[in-house]
């Protein structure tokens, strides 16, 4: 931050389902990261150059309520919440704003927070977005800072400790996935895998699941965000998963696809080592100082000589592509790499260099419409100074291990 000033982080809201319902919190990932606190209705504020040094890091909670706890659950003490945070000073949040106001006199700057995640797509005004409009209102002539900005730096680079525990939650989901393998046959149905999915990471104290699971059967794999998961799995059709466990705060993100009856076709075969190819492919490219933009238009590059060469595309095809919408877009309509972490789409750079620290999926598909297929394959990457390593190299990929652990015995 600029010398000094304040920041403010707050938690994010708990949102209403109906009647008095409300859907389970999730806390403000930033807030997460900086803390480790996942308790509703808190805040973290930093102002390094406060005259206190008592309150230059401040965490505050909402106070205990013994008769609301009887309802609602325990809340966070004092020394608990410094165990976990390692942070000292704990403020009540009913106390907070009177000393908030003397701080934030003192400072000339406001950093406060803000989703700056390039997907983000809705349009109610949470939390943080009220909370800015207060701030303004209440100190109209601070100067006001993106905290967004610096924590996208920040999260952007993976700690080996952090790698650690993302490594567990993909240790979760590759047992999960070798047991699912052998339950996958014909006649069992996207839900009943989904079931499977989700017993199997609460079984190994995983949090649940990092993203809602995508069990798509058949031409169903075509939809990249398909969550229906209702349909009946059928023999001779292939099975696209894409599930991760979350485990400390951390999301795997693994996808695979099978055959529902345990053994490929010919060519169910082809298709799924072309992905396979470009899979690898992709991740030898992935090293310090390679962009995203660089990255896909090479890996795009690589596609279409892979599909001309399984007879999706012909040479005129391509002689006579729009170049605003290649050819290989019919087949391969995503991108092939995000950045991974706290949040499964999680903060990074989209055009700058990679670094050294970043931690990215790797997953290219193929999306046939006329043969009702598609075919995806992807694994979590963590970039280091000497190019990368593959976190989820123990768990089976090609079609000869695949079509061997689904063999029944």
């Amino acid at each position: 931050m600029q010398p000094n000033s304040i920041a403010v982080f707050v938690s994010n809201d708990e949102w209403p389902m109906n009647g008095d319902a409300i859907h389970k919190f999730k806390q403000n990932t930033d807030l997460f990261w900086l803390t480790g606190i996942e308790q509703e209705d808190s805040m973290l504020i930093l102002f390094p150059d406060n005259p206190d040094q008592k309150y230059r890091e401040v965490l505050v909670l909402v106070r205990p309520n013994e008769l609301k706890e009887k309802w609602d659950g325990k809340r966070l003490r004092s020394n608990e919440a410094n165990n976990i945070s390692g942070i000292s000073s704990i403020v009540w949040l009913d106390n907070i704003y009177a000393l908030l106001q003397t701080w934030i006199h003192l400072a000339d700057n406001i950093y406060l927070d803000t989703n700056e995640n390039d997907r983000k797509s809705s349009s109610i005004k949470s939390r943080e977005y009220r909370f800015v409009d207060e701030m303004k209102a209440a100190y109209p002539l601070h100067d006001f800072k993106r905290a967004a900005k610096i924590m996208k730096e920040l999260r952007g680079i993976k700690t080996k400790e952090e790698v650690e525990v993302l490594q567990k939650a993909i240790d979760i989901t590759e047992k999960t996935f070798r047991r699912l393998l052998q339950f996958i046959q014909p006649g069992v149905f996207e839900y009943e895998i989904e079931a499977e999915i989700f017993h199997s990471f609460l079984s190994q104290r995983a949090t649940g699941e990092a993203y809602g699971s995508i069990i798509a059967s058949g031409d169903r794999a075509r939809t990249l965000h398909y969550v229906s998961n209702n349909a009946e799995c059928k023999a001779g059709e292939l099975l696209l998963m894409d599930f991760g466990a979350e485990y400390g705060g951390y999301c795997a993100d693994l996808t695979r696809t099978v055959p529902v009856s345990g053994k490929f076709t010919r060519r169910q075969k082809t298709v799924y080592n072309a992905c396979l190819h470009l899979h690898n492919y992709a991740k030898s490219l992935l090293k310090p100082g390679i962009n995203l933009v660089d990255y896909t238009d090479l890996v795009c590059e690589e596609a279409t000589q892979q599909f001309l060469k399984i007879g999706l595309l012909r040479k005129s095809d391509v002689k006579n592509e729009d170049k605003e919408n290649r050819a290989y877009r019919k087949y391969l309509y995503h991108g092939i790499s995000h950045h991974l972490g706290i949040d499964v789409h999680d903060l990074g750079t989209k055009t700058g260099p990679l670094k050294a620290g970043m931690l990215l999926t790797v997953e290219p598909g193929i999306y046939i419409e006329q043969e009702q297929m598609g075919v995806r394959i992807e694994n979590n990457v963590w970039i280091t100074r000497n190019g990368n390593v593959d976190l989820m190299k123990n768990i089976p990929i090609t079609v000869e291990e695949i079509e061997s652990l689904m063999k029944k015995k």
